[in-house]
Order: structure tokens, then sequence, then C-alpha cells
């Protein structure tokens, strides 16, 4: 088993889940290399990504079929706008390097917002904490474990 932050988070709140391994050889795009690698439809597979800067910064958990609405999230936040968070300040905060991102066992608890799409579906994949693993959660304990809002923050 992989030990990550992402693990040690879930088992500390026992919550099920399983973990998906394979080998990622991407250097951008690593949710739908997730998914083509494991066979998934990309609606199933979610990307954690952040936003915001120092000051206010919010997580958007979405398909990686899809692009995150930075006017959506920021209105599911109770905030007038969000831009990209830069990358070395999203790995300062989580913990994690780009593309292994995961929600869980992040260095602050940050606001996080899941897409509603989440709830199509009996389980879905998000970051392990690592590039090449995944973690099989019920959208349901995924909202329990982060105390996340859920929200439409899909782009049209």
């Amino acid at each position: 088993m992989a030990i990550t932050p992402a693990t040690l988070a879930l088992d500390s709140l026992g919550i099920s889940y399983t973990l998906h391994k394979f080998d990622s050889v991407a250097a951008t795009g690593f949710g739908k290399e997730a998914a083509s690698t494991m066979s998934l439809d990309e609606s199933q597979v979610f990307k954690t990504i952040l936003f915001g800067d120092k000051r206010m910064a919010a997580v958007g958990i979405a398909p990686v079929s899809r692009k995150i609405s930075m006017k959506k999230l920021a209105t599911a936040v109770g905030v007038r706008s969000l831009g990209p968070m830069d990358a070395a300040l999203a790995q300062r905060l989580t913990g994690y390097v780009i593309g292994g991102i995961s929600p869980f066992g992040q260095k602050n608890i940050l606001t996080t917002v899941i897409d509603v799409s989440a709830h199509t579906h009996a389980n879905i994949y998000v970051s392990g904490g690592r590039r090449g693993l995944e973690i099989c959660i019920s959208p349901t304990d995924l909202v329990m474990a982060l105390g996340a809002i859920t929200a439409e923050i899909q782009a049209e």
C-alpha cells in the first residue's frame, strides 16, 4: 500500500477507499492520463485545482473532462472573483507536487468545492497524493471527509 498524507488522513477518519497505481509519464494533463491509463470515463476522474492567493484560497474538484468556472467557484465560496493559483504557492499550501495534489491531507485546510456531477457516480477517482496514484471513493465520503461544499462549478 502507498502511504501518503492523503491515505493517512482517510485512514484516521475510518473512511473506505481503494488505491489504484499506474505509471505516470505525462508532463501535463495528469487527470486525463489517469482516466486513459485506468480505462475510466473522464467524467468519473476528478482533478483537484487551487484558486486564489495567500489571502483567499479555494480548492475546486471537478471532472477532468471539463474546465472549472472561476466565476461559479467564487460564487460558491462567497467571494467576487478567484483566479488560478500560482503553482509554487499551490505546492506550498498543500504539500503536494502539481499533478499529485490530493484533496486529502493537505498542509492547510482550505475551503473546498466539489462539482455536483460527482453524485452521478457511485465512486469517483481523485489524486492519492502523488502522480500515478488515484483514490477511488464515494462522493458522499469525499464531501464528508473534506467538509466540502457541493455546487455546480463546471464551465459551460
